[in-house]
């Protein structure tokens, strides 16, 4: 079983890298192919946004798209990764600036776990010792990639707290009381209605 593991992760090792920065900047892959198909629609949306007329808005469309799609070719060949994860840096805070992202939570929220993206990658692309427990500082160190390694893990747990909803008003928690309520007393009144049924059909076969 080990020996299998080892051949597996030998057979892999030169895989996984490329597989993990091709996930890690998907969504800037995604959305620059969607600002090639969607160019019209995109173009539009910031003209009338903005009121900047049609020449900044395609040049708004335009840096998005080669910004994003360049960025990610750089990324996955291994070639100036810095300053790819820095220009990507810029169109995240480009958009959140342009489509309003700052004042909602969850798209806020969705941009700094894509920050958090690019800092592993920056962190991955620099030349110096492994960390002891997977991107946590040892101790008596203070290398900027270990620190580097740690907010981007950080931040991308913010990805998975935008699956979350609460709502703590008195009517969502009454209405849900509620359900939970009525719920179980069905469940007790099938479960009562079976038992006489039982009870009925043994008394009719004894008789």
């Amino acid at each position: 079983m080990a020996v299998n593991s080892l051949m597996f992760l030998r057979v892999t090792k030169q895989y996984l890298p490329h597989l993990a920065r091709l996930c890690l900047i998907s969504t800037f892959l995604e959305d620059g192919i969607r600002m090639w198909f969607q160019w019209n629609e995109q173009k539009d949306y910031i003209e009338a946004t903005w009121g900047c007329g049609y020449f900044l808005a395609t040049c708004f469309v335009l840096l998005n798209l080669t910004g994003q799609l360049g960025g990610c070719v750089l990324i996955l060949s291994r070639n100036f990764v810095q300053y790819a994860c820095f220009g990507l840096f810029g169109v995240i805070a480009l958009q959140t600036v342009a489509y309003s992202i700052l004042w909602d939570i969850k798209f806020l929220m969705r941009n700094l776990a894509l920050g958090g993206g690019l800092l592993l990658l920056l962190a991955e692309s620099r030349s110096e010792g492994k960390s002891m427990f997977a991107g946590v500082p040892s101790m008596g160190e203070s290398s900027p990639k270990q620190y580097m390694q740690l907010g981007g893990r950080v931040l991308l747990v913010l990805m998975f707290m935008t699956l979350l909803h609460f709502d703590p008003s008195f009517f969502s928690v009454s209405s849900s009381q509620q359900y939970t309520h009525l719920k179980r007393n069905n469940g007790i009144k099938k479960y009562i209605n079976s038992e006489i049924y039982i009870s009925t059909s043994n008394v009719s076969g004894i008789d």
